[in-house]
């Protein structure tokens, strides 16, 4: 069934190819089946491609961390939250906050 949904999803992509949340959408999808590689490279092509989406920061800082890349992730979490500070995206804002003060924490 994922394979289906990669599958789907890459063929929107290839019709838009700077759709952000389809980009977004792949990279969860690699996420669920496990390649986190493939994961990884995907949310780096969206942030690349647009870095003013902000839902991307989460996912892809926890992805770091699930590869222990936790300073990588703390960048991440530093962009996003000059980047929901921007668009004025509190809630955003405010996940990201609590996501780095839990790691400071850890």
């Amino acid at each position: 069934m994922q394979k289906n949904r990669i599958d789907t999803l890459l063929k929107f992509l290839e019709e838009d190819p700077q759709d952000s949340f389809i980009k977004f959408a792949l990279a969860k999808e690699y996420e669920k089946i496990g390649t986190l590689k493939k994961a990884l490279d995907t949310y780096n092509e969206l942030r690349d491609m647009d870095p003013d989406y902000v839902g991307l920061y989460y996912h892809l800082a926890a992805l770091q961390l699930e590869l222990t890349l936790p300073d990588e992730a703390i960048k991440t979490y530093d962009q996003g939250i000059e980047v929901a500070k921007k668009a004025a995206d509190f809630h955003a804002l405010s996940e990201l906050h609590t996501a780095k003060l839990n790691l400071d924490i850890d």
